[in-house]
């Protein structure tokens, strides 16, 4: 299938490490020109290097970004325009939340929360809309997690902020139709991360466990029998953020190998 990516201008977020990063690399992989972006320029220039090695596609450049500033975010759309002459992919992504449960957090835990997970996604939108816009096409596909299905235990700040942005899509989709823009949520599972390698670390201490045996609990809740993988992940973003996708908008999918029962 041609996903018609080869040229296009593509920018990733947090994509120094997992599923940024796999996701920027099957970009990569497809001919596109690729922008990636985190807060650690030498964690960022790996990354690059990389994608590079890996794809065979040297057209891949970084931009250090705070996603918690108003003023690196415009940095970084502007000086991915600046290289690329537009944007026609944006891949929304964020660091998680720290852990824990409502009595834990503070005001200011829950405005960075806020200002991580859902005012950065709003702010790179409209940051790189006008681009969208005149040409009349675009892609956004945001991440988030499979609590936008099913809560997860001890991660209320992730909970509330991930819903959020769903709430976002679904109404964008509708008013962006017109111009041929098409966005999307995508929801990972227990994909093999150092997120989830952290979060499982997090249980083992509280249910004095060792993390392979919390995550082999987990594992016994996906039909699937495993964790997901980064880059199976990254197919289904790099589809949903493709030409080859042509009428699937205001969506929400799980790549969690069945984990989460609802509907």
């Amino acid at each position: 299938m041609d996903l018609g990516l080869q040229g296009k201008s593509v920018l990733v977020t947090a994509a120094s490490k997992g599923l940024g990063k796999a996701t920027a690399q099957r970009f990569a992989a497809e001919g596109a020109r690729v922008v990636i972006a985190s807060r650690n320029a030498e964690a960022l220039e790996k990354a690059k290097n990389e994608i590079v090695s890996q794809t065979g596609n040297s057209d891949v450049a970084f931009v250090v970004c705070d996603m918690t500033r108003a003023d690196d975010i415009k940095h970084l759309v502007a000086s991915t325009v600046e290289r690329n002459g537009t944007i026609d992919v944006l891949i929304n992504n964020a660091g998680g939340p720290p852990a824990g449960g409502f009595d834990q957090f503070s005001d200011e835990d829950w405005q960075k929360a806020f200002e991580l997970n859902l005012l950065s996604f709003v702010r790179t939108i409209r940051e790189v809309l006008p681009y969208m816009k005149k040409q009349r096409s675009g892609r956004i596909v945001n991440f988030t997690s499979s609590s936008i299905k099913q809560p997860i235990d001890h991660l209320i700040l992730s909970n509330t902020f991930r819903v959020a942005v769903t709430g976002l899509a679904k109404t964008l989709a509708s008013e962006l139709a017109k111009d041929n823009i098409l966005i999307n949520t995508l929801g990972p599972g227990r994909i093999a991360t150092d997120r989830v390698a952290q979060l499982d670390r997090l249980r083992a201490e509280q249910l004095n466990l060792s993390p392979e045996e919390v995550r082999a609990s987990f594992e016994k809740d996906i039909p699937l029998g495993r964790y997901g993988e980064a880059e199976e992940f990254a197919k289904a973003a790099v589809f949903f953020a493709s030409w080859a996708n042509t009428y699937i908008t205001g969506q929400t999918l799980l790549v969690d190998g069945g984990m989460v029962k609802a509907l």
